[in-house]
C-alpha cells in the first residue's frame, strides 16, 4: 500500500494544486513571503503562518488502500437520522449514540466515547448563530502524546481512566457534511506515515494541540464533493507508539476548481475516544 501512495502522483493520480496554511517555522524571518500577520494567526490561533501551494490527490481513487491505522484515515458511507445539525440538544440525543456504533464498527473497540462535537458554517459563524465555529484553515491535528492522555482522565472516572490507560486507546474524529456536495472550503488530511514528529508543534488552547510546520514529504489528500451520507473518519491521536498511524493532520483549504458561488461548507465533526482491550494486537 505505501508504494502506491509513495508513487501515486508519478503513476498520474487525479490531484489539484491548492493551498494550505501552515505554521512558519520559527528560524524563518518575519516580513519573508507569505507570512501571515499578527501574532494570533487566522480563527484566533497563535503564532505566525505560511501559506504551502501543494498536490492534493482524489482519495475517492484510493478508497480500497485507506484505514484509519495507515494513513490515519477512511471515507465510509453513513446515513444519519438527524434533523437539525443545529440542534444541539438533538445531536446529543441522536448524533452522538450513532457516532458511537459507527466508530465501534470501523475499528471494533471495546468501547467508544463521544464526548464533543462542533459545528462549522462561515456565514452562520460571522453571523454570530451560537455554537457555530468557522472551517480551520491552519493545518493542525487535535491532540498530541501529551493531551491525548488527559482527556481520558478527564472524561471517565479515576479508577476507569487508570484502567483503560493500560490498554491501547485513540482517538477519532468523525467529520461529515451537513449540506452536501462540499464544493466551498472542502477539508484535507494529510497520511499520518509523512509528516516527522518534528513537524508538530505543540500549543496550549483549551487543551494542547499540534500545529504542524511545512515539510515537502507530507501527502495530502481529499475527497471532492462530499454528501451527507458520506463521514470521514480522522484519527487524531493513537496510545500505540509503531506500526500505526498516531497524528493525522488537517486542515480546510480553498479548491481553486470549485465554482465561484459555490455554497459556503457546512460541516459538523464529532470527536470520540476508542478504547481496546487488552493484547499486542489490539
Amino acid at each position: 500500500m505505501s508504494s502506491a501512495i509513495d508513487n501515486d502522483l508519478a503513476e498520474g493520480l487525479r490531484h489539484i494544486e491548492g493551498s494550505l496554511l501552515y505554521l512558519a517555522d520559527p528560524a524563518e524571518e518575519p516580513g519573508t513571503t507569505g507570512w501571515h500577520e499578527p501574532s494570533l494567526g487566522p480563527s484566533g490561533w497563535p503564532g505566525r503562518y505560511r501559506r504551502y501551494t501543494l498536490p492534493i490527490r482524489d482519495g475517492r481513487l484510493m478508497i480500497t488502500e485507506l484505514s484509519l491505522d495507515r494513513p490515519g484515515f477512511v471515507l465510509v458511507r453513513n446515513q444519519s437520522a438527524v434533523a437539525n445539525f443545529y440542534d444541539q440538544r438533538e445531536v446529543r440525543a441522536v448524533y452522538y449514540p450513532e457516532v458511537e456504533r459507527l466508530v465501534k464498527e470501523a475499528t471494533g473497540a471495546a468501547k467508544v466515547v463521544v464526548f464533543a462535537h462542533d459545528v462549522r458554517s462561515i456565514l452562520k459563524a460571522r453571523e454570530g448563530e451560537k455554537g457555530v465555529r468557522e472551517p480551520v484553515a491552519p493545518v493542525h491535528n487535535d491532540y498530541t502524546i501529551k493531551s491525548g492522555p488527559e482527556h481520558v482522565r478527564q472524561l471517565l472516572d479515576s479508577d476507569e481512566a487508570e484502567e483503560r490507560l493500560k490498554n491501547r486507546f485513540a482517538e477519532v474524529n468523525v467529520w461529515r457534511p451537513i449540506r452536501g456536495p462540499v464544493q466551498s472550503t472542502p477539508l484535507a488530511v494529510c497520511d499520518s506515515r509523512s509528516i516527522a514528529q518534528k513537524d508538530l508543534v505543540p500549543i496550549d488552547l483549551k487543551h494542547e494541540v499540534y500545529m504542524v510546520t511545512f515539510n515537502p514529504q507530507h501527502r495530502w489528500f481529499y475527497f471532492p464533493l462530499m454528501e451527507t451520507n458520506e463521514v470521514l473518519l480522522i484519527k487524531g491521536f493513537d496510545s500505540m507508539e509503531y506500526g500505526r498511524a498516531r497524528f493525522t493532520a488537517h486542515a480546510a483549504f480553498e479548491d481553486p476548481t470549485a465554482p465561484a458561488f459555490a455554497p459556503a461548507r457546512e460541516s459538523i465533526e464529532a470527536r470520540a475516544l476508542v478504547f481496546y482491550g487488552p493484547g499486542p494486537n489490539a
